[in-house]
């Protein structure tokens, strides 16, 4: 399923991950759930690879997994040239920081407490950098970057709306100048006009920044507008992975017809669209 690239080699390769739930999440406690089993991608610096599939098909636990948040069951994930899957706590550490999570729901990574400006430079004060004035700079200069206003840096989440803590939630995500940004359903709780923003902001932050992403949803149509690969997943397994182009016009799952056909309109006629 590995792609050719001019990009080089990949920022991050997973092998063969394995994911198994013990107690089954509120079933049996002597049940066990297998949520990864045996998947295996690469994503390459400055593209972007989405991962499409239903509810419940593995996103999610691909996304800690990958973030270092969940351990694995089985496999190894390359990133910088060693295996972090295989690495303790203190060595992740330093390895979390170059990859970081934006979640669907960005009110619950935002302390309702503090400013804008103090959640973006949060990060920079957990990891001891600079003094306050130059981590102030930085996070106003990053809340301008994803389009919020100078006045709102110092109002608190609950002053903003969905799109702008969506803007706020990436701000913060870039404060590290992480390689690797995984948007975990990140625009599914936003409507369609702040999607298309939002979405287009990202694509931006790419170009400017060179950023990486894995973008992570069950929306097809935003998956084709923002990926250079789209790979597909059902139950915890990679069934269908390509170029964006051919995985819209000629799929070869029935997984991926069936999300496909369960695309409301036409391809061809939405306007996000950038594989058409």
């Amino acid at each position: 399923m590995l792609l050719l690239h001019e990009n080089g080699p990949p920022l991050l390769r997973a092998e063969n991950l394995e994911k198994r739930y013990k107690g089954a999440r509120g079933r049996g406690s002597g049940e066990s759930v297998t949520a990864l089993g045996g998947v295996s991608l690469s994503i390459y610096p400055q593209t972007t690879l989405a991962l499409v599939g239903e509810s419940g098909s593995g996103k999610s636990s691909l996304a800690l997994c990958l973030a270092c948040l969940e351990p694995l069951t089985s496999g190894c994930i390359w990133f910088g040239g060693r295996d972090i899957a295989s690495l303790d706590e203190p060595h992740l550490r330093a390895v979390r920081p170059q990859i970081q999570l934006v979640f669907q729901d960005p009110a619950s990574s935002l302390s309702p407490r503090l400013t804008a400006t103090e959640i973006v430079s949060e990060p920079l004060l957990i990891q001891q950098r600079f003094g306050k004035q130059e981590r102030c700079a930085r996070a106003r200069g990053l809340l301008e970057r994803v389009g919020i206003p100078r006045e709102k840096a110092g109002q608190t989440p609950d002053e903003f709306s969905g799109g702008q803590r969506q803007r706020l939630a990436i701000a913060r995500a870039l404060a590290l100048e992480p390689k690797l940004l995984i948007l975990d359903e990140a625009l599914s709780a936003l409507d369609c006009s702040m999607q298309a923003q939002i979405a287009n902001l990202l694509l931006e932050l790419q170009s400017s920044l060179g950023l990486t992403y894995f973008f992570i949803t069950h929306d097809f149509p935003m998956a084709a507008h923002l990926a250079d690969e789209i790979a597909v997943i059902d139950r915890g397994k990679i069934v269908e992975m390509d170029a964006s182009r051919r995985i819209v016009r000629a799929p070869k799952h029935d997984v991926t017809r069936r999300l496909l056909a369960a695309t409301p309109g036409s391809f061809a006629t939405t306007p996000l669209l950038r594989v058409v």
